[in-house]
């Protein structure tokens, strides 16, 4: 196992982990931003109003991006178990 092999799947683990984070992320990001603004427009300071709306869209996202994300994860995971001949010599 040479450094270029680790350091190749070190860098494929990162950007699967941001590519599988990212729409969550962003949709926690946007809607958040949406109901800070809406609090600031209309002075309501409620903790339940920030977190309600980004579990409701954050749930939604899991259900509609689930099927990709986990297809994602099971190629990753093939590609590490096919290439573990190679990790162990």
């Amino acid at each position: 196992m040479t450094e270029s092999f680790v350091m190749t799947l070190g860098r494929d683990a990162l950007m699967m982990t941001l590519l599988l984070g990212a729409p969550m992320l962003g949709v926690s990001l946007v809607v958040g931003l949406v109901v800070s603004l809406f609090q600031a427009v209309t002075q309501i300071n409620e903790m339940t109003l920030t977190f309600v709306p980004k579990l409701l869209a954050l749930t939604l996202v899991f259900v509609l991006l689930g099927p990709w994300m986990l297809q994602q994860i099971i190629h990753f995971t093939v590609r590490l178990f096919e290439m573990l001949p190679y990790m162990v010599q």
